[in-house]
């Protein structure tokens, strides 16, 4: 099947223990799926060798592109930048995922497909048939359940996962995305986009997920319930929260 030009974006920190076996992963994969590139962004918040690796690949194989980014200030930035990036190098189709194996880099070729079928969004969700939660403690399970319940409750989301980090869009949906002002700066930035581009044309493609750390900031779980009031205000007020 031919596929658009595609640009797959990974925020990395502190990833050296996993780089080498998530890199090899995900060569595997694209070897197969030419054309596109895949973006690495680093910021401070790396304390290891993560930047040195992702340089050093950079230097080595054309497919990979290094971008350090030390004035990001949450990871929203991060996936941010990297989409900015991309869009700018006129790919076609872009996917985020999270590093770390956290994400399994073989369902990459199903978000093509599914975005080269004529959906405008793709979102992982690890709570449809074929998707899975492993090696992962029952709190980070809990929690993932919990946000996509309170996404339903007071958003009125329709998807069967509202908090994954896995996702792929169309480059007229990026465009909107990089020039919108979002209200979270953590991770409920997957729940927020996931409402504000709740009218396109979307497919959820199932995931298999891991998270080892059951560790969640308390900054970050403020923010996601700001942000959730926030748009559920919003919504009551009947202001339009579309991108």
């Amino acid at each position: 099947m031919y596929y658009k030009n595609w640009a797959l974006i990974i925020p990395l920190a502190n990833e050296e223990r996993e780089f080498n076996m998530l890199i090899d992963m995900i060569k595997f994969v694209i070897k197969e799926i030419p054309p596109g590139k895949v973006y690495l962004i680093v910021d401070n918040v790396s304390k290891d060798k993560t930047r040195l690796l992702c340089d050093s690949l950079s230097e080595n194989d054309s497919r990979f592109e290094t971008i350090w980014a030390p004035d990001n200030k949450n990871v929203v930035d991060a996936y941010l930048i990297g989409l900015k990036t991309a869009f700018k190098n006129g790919h076609e189709i872009f996917i985020e995922m999270d590093a770390g194996l956290s994400h399994d880099p073989r369902a990459i070729p199903m978000f093509l497909r599914v975005l080269n079928e004529g959906n405008e969004c793709a979102f992982g969700s690890r709570f449809i048939n074929g998707g899975s939660i492993t090696e992962s403690p029952i709190r980070r399970i809990l929690l993932s359940k919990f946000g996509t319940l309170l996404a339903k409750v007071f958003l009125g989301a329709k998807l069967s996962d509202m908090t994954s980090g896995f996702q792929g869009f169309h480059r007229i949906i990026v465009e909107k995305i990089i020039n919108h002002d979002f209200k979270s700066t953590g991770h409920f930035y997957q729940t927020e986009l996931r409402y504000l581009l709740r009218n396109y044309r979307i497919a959820e493609v199932p995931i298999h997920y891991k998270a080892p750390s059951p560790s969640v900031k308390l900054s970050a779980i403020k923010n996601s319930i700001n942000t959730l009031m926030w748009l559920t205000k919003n919504r009551l007020l009947g202001i339009d929260s579309i991108l």
